[in-house]
């Protein structure tokens, strides 16, 4: 690879010679994501991980067995409420579902997610969790690796 100057209003850059013409170097190509596949997947596999049937589910979840299939397919986009209540039947807080969902959204992107919040975020809006919400937490993480 040669580096070449060019001047580009003024300003001298250097550009690389031979890029165009090497076959092993291609552009990356981002796959478009999808945001009811993404739903679909993380959906499909909670209820997999808990050994349940898209009967037991759409019946818990007063939803259309063909209905949830499609869902989880990525066929079609499931309204809040929808949602809502496929995840009640799935005995997981939506808001998981969505992190999850928002979790894999950014790996796709290329985004580095932290783990842990923020020092400076945690003290500023740190405070006492509240032990409900916690134990809800922790049998929803439950839930989800039976």
């Amino acid at each position: 690879m040669v580096k070449q100057p060019v001047s580009v209003n003024g300003v001298i850059r250097w550009r690389d010679v031979g890029l165009a013409e090497d076959p092993q170097r291609k552009p990356k190509e981002r796959k478009m994501v999808v945001l009811r596949h993404e739903i679909g997947d993380v959906l499909r596999d909670v209820r997999q991980r808990q050994g349940r049937t898209l009967r037991e589910v759409s019946h818990s979840a007063r939803v259309s067995l063909g209905y949830l299939s499609e869902v989880e397919r990525g066929q079609k986009e499931a309204s809040s409420e929808l949602l809502s209540s496929i995840c009640a039947a799935l005995d997981v807080p939506l808001s998981m579902m969505l992190r999850e969902v928002s979790d894999r959204l950014a790996e796709a992107e290329g985004v580095a997610v932290p783990d842990t919040v923020p020092q400076e975020f945690s003290q500023q809006f740190g405070g006492e969790i509240p032990e409900d919400f916690t134990d809800g937490f922790s049998r929803g993480l439950a839930a989800t690796k039976n």
